[in-house]
């Protein structure tokens, strides 16, 4: 799953993702459900990044549903009631993030890890995005964790789907056969994680100190 996570968009994010226009700079080290964030997706002119609530709202829905909708596993987008709607629609999204967290079970308790891509700075989680009246929200979505989160995030053992540049035409078209044929767990080899502070647990912390490598 993905529970919390870190963002920060600035303009060169139009060029290096073929939006349409500029998106607004955002920046923040943690990321907590229920909270505007951005969204890419697709629109009639094109790539878009834009704000909607992460927490999926399905368009049937009188407001926030009781459950968690801010993960939708990927083995039951076509048949669960929240999101079986946006995926047949083709309504896919992109979170840019700068890097996730997830929390370990220890003997001492659990212990918060940073997980990003050394070679891109923001890189794509995928999502479905819906519109509930004037509000658009969205959920990212997950499958079973690579080997490296499989230690990390060792009682679900699942992951985000991450998603490259080379991917995003898959994952963002209309076409569900081809973009289900992308959720592949992301190379071990192309990731990086160390242990940080408790101090990301409180959602309102934000700065370097959230994603400060400590000694494990």
């Amino acid at each position: 799953m993905c529970g919390r996570y870190a963002s920060k968009i600035e303009a060169a994010l139009k060029q290096e993702w073929a939006l349409i226009r500029a998106p607004h700079r955002f920046e923040s080290y943690t990321i907590a459900p229920a909270t505007q964030v951005p969204i890419v997706r697709l629109t009639d002119k094109g790539r878009a990044c834009m704000m909607a609530r992460w927490g999926l709202i399905p368009s049937w829905a009188n407001g926030p549903t009781k459950y968690s909708t801010i993960n939708a596993r990927c083995e039951t987008l076509h048949k669960a009631a929240s999101y079986r709607g946006p995926w047949q629609r083709g309504q896919r999204c992109l979170f840019p993030v700068s890097g996730f967290y997830e929390w370990q079970v220890t003997d001492s308790g659990k212990q918060p890890w940073y997980i990003r891509l050394p070679e891109q700075d923001t890189f794509a989680l995928a999502g479905l995005w819906e519109r509930n009246g004037d509000m658009e929200s969205a959920t990212i979505v997950t499958l079973p964790a690579n080997e490296l989160l499989a230690k990390i995030h060792n009682t679900r053992k699942r992951m985000p789907l991450i998603l490259d540049p080379e991917s995003f035409d898959a994952w963002l078209g209309e076409n569900s056969e081809s973009a289900q044929s992308i959720i592949v767990p992301y190379p071990v080899a192309r990731m990086e994680a160390w242990p940080v502070s408790h101090y990301v647990n409180n959602p309102r912390h934000q700065g370097v100190e959230c994603i400060k490598k400590i000694s494990g």
